[in-house]
């Protein structure tokens, strides 16, 4: 399995990021092949973490591209800073 995990800083309203993640972003995660996981948190203080899980790092990847044209042209005035990305392959599960 492959990680892509993505930190988004300076979100200008937590809630209607949530809700248009919620509606729009997650079924896009959920219809992409080799789909695991996709989680959408709120740390705290205008911070918001993206995790994406899938089979392959092809599927991880793709979500990166996804996540980019999805945040364009959905959440560009809610995420003004680009995130921080990082993937990577899951070493250990539970």
């Amino acid at each position: 399995m492959y990680a892509a995990i993505r930190r988004y800083e300076g979100v200008t309203d937590t809630v209607e990021t949530a809700r248009r993640v919620s509606e729009g972003f997650v079924p896009l995660m959920r219809q992409a092949p080799g789909f695991v996981a996709y989680y959408w948190i709120d740390a705290g203080g205008g911070v918001m973490i993206s995790t994406s899980v899938f089979q392959d790092r092809a599927g991880a990847e793709q979500s990166i591209t996804k996540a980019a044209a999805f945040v364009r042209d959905n959440l560009a005035s809610l995420l003004p800073n680009p995130p921080q990305v990082t993937t990577g392959k899951v070493v250990a599960s539970a």
